[in-house]
């Protein structure tokens, strides 16, 4: 029944994508929703003529494939971070990465008075923050924005996001199966820092060796090493308490410094794709949608606050890359997307509930809560991107057009 189940959960996820692709809207939230109607909390509750109470259980299968979607994910992540160009371009992605942390503020001021307690509300912080770098930049290509002026403040600040929420996850993945207690988590936080020094100073002097590993013309050998180099690290980095997508992001980073980076995504992107779309899957599958109407007026009140945060930081973001007031607009507009990280986040709770180090409760109540508020935010940041134009003149109308839209921008 186990291969039946996996290849039930596939023909659901390759019936949800293709739905969404039709209505124009990202895959992730078709994913987690299909996960969950499928799951023990909505089909499991069913009792179906002939074959009674029948759902897709998380088997071991959903549950690796998962944890190496997450991997996946972050070391395509990494793949897109040259180091040489990071450092080329510090300056205005320092200042646009700076303005917006204003939004993990919001969050860990949100957090806190909603639980009263400072592990749960730096999560919550976390969630808000992180802004969605596949949806963004699947949406910038879909809308030809890639090309514009705003695609490089509205990267770079996802640059900035991601570096911080590499070394976010590691702490918080110490504090959280430390109990939340930071005194006895300091020695766990210090082995992730340590591991992620380790890991930088691979990205810095390791490019021979990364060289070296993928300097065949044999694809087939290609593939397994640069699968074997990530999946392996990724387990190590668990086995010492690590995030595994702290250490996945790493490992691509590493990569993007060869010159096989092309050739890896060009092989690995639909490998990448399939175990993301397990990912999302699992986390519907493991939600139980009757704690949405707990989280309801949490998932309102996020939305509401962080929203227009969002925009005017990314607007600040464009403006500090010399944008105009259209231009800047749509950086906004676009940062306001939430996706896969915010998951991620809510993964460290889940798992730490699991080792008995959480409250299973409150994890599921932060699970639930970032659930819904990506269901939320995938959907809305997409559609404001889409229908920019009247935000756009807005903005234009108020703010006045001082900044030249620049050379680059076609539409």
């Amino acid at each position: 029944m186990a291969l039946l189940d996996v290849g039930v959960m596939f023909v659901a996820v390759a019936a949800a994508g293709a739905v969404a692709s039709r209505l124009g809207q990202s895959v992730i939230p078709a994913y987690i929703l299909v996960g969950t109607l499928l799951g023990q909390y909505v089909l499991g509750r069913l009792s179906l003529p002939v074959v009674g109470t029948a759902y897709v259980p998380e088997t071991e299968f959903i549950s690796l494939g998962a944890e190496l979607g997450i991997v996946f994910l972050l070391f395509f992540l990494g793949l897109e971070f040259n180091l040489e160009r990071l450092l080329a371009r510090r300056g205005p992605i320092g200042t646009a990465g700076t303005i917006d942390l204003a939004n993990f503020g919001v969050g860990l001021v949100l957090g806190w008075l909603v639980f009263g307690a400072f592990l749960p509300a730096f999560l919550i912080a976390g969630i808000v923050y992180i802004s969605s770098s596949a949806v963004i930049t699947k949406s910038l290509i879909d809308l030809g924005w890639i090309a514009n002026d705003e695609a490089e403040p509205l990267l770079g600040t996802l640059v900035y996001e991601d570096l911080f929420i590499a070394v976010y996850l590691a702490v918080a993945s110490a504090l959280v199966l430390g109990g939340g207690d930071v005194a006895a988590a300091a020695a766990d936080v210090g082995i992730a820092v340590g591991f992620i020094l380790v890991l930088l100073a691979a990205v810095r002097f390791g490019t021979p060796a990364f060289d070296r590993l993928v300097a065949t013309d044999n694809m087939e050998f290609v593939a397994l090493r640069a699968v074997a180099a990530v999946v392996f690290v990724a387990g190590a980095a668990l086995a010492l308490g690590v995030s595994e997508a702290v250490a996945a992001f790493f490992v691509g980073m590493a990569f993007s410094a060869t010159g096989r980076v092309h050739d890896i995504e060009t092989i690995l992107e639909p490998v990448r794709d399939v175990f993301a779309a397990v990912f999302f899957f699992w986390i519907g599958l493991v939600t139980d949608p009757a704690l949405f109407a707990d989280v309801a007026a949490l998932v309102a009140l996020a939305v509401v606050v962080t929203t227009p945060t969002k925009a005017v930081t990314g607007y600040f973001a464009g403006r500090a890359f010399d944008l105009d007031a259209r231009r800047s607009t749509r950086v906004g507009l676009g940062m306001t997307t939430r996706g896969e990280f915010s998951l991620i986040i809510a993964t460290v709770a889940v798992s730490g509930a699991e080792a008995g180090s959480f409250d299973p409760a409150l994890a599921a109540t932060i699970n639930a809560f970032a659930v819904a508020y990506v269901l939320v935010m995938a959907v809305l940041g997409t559609t404001l991107m889409s229908y920019s134009a009247p935000f756009e003149s807005l903005a234009t109308s108020w703010l006045g057009r001082d900044v030249s839209d620049g050379s680059g921008a076609s539409g």
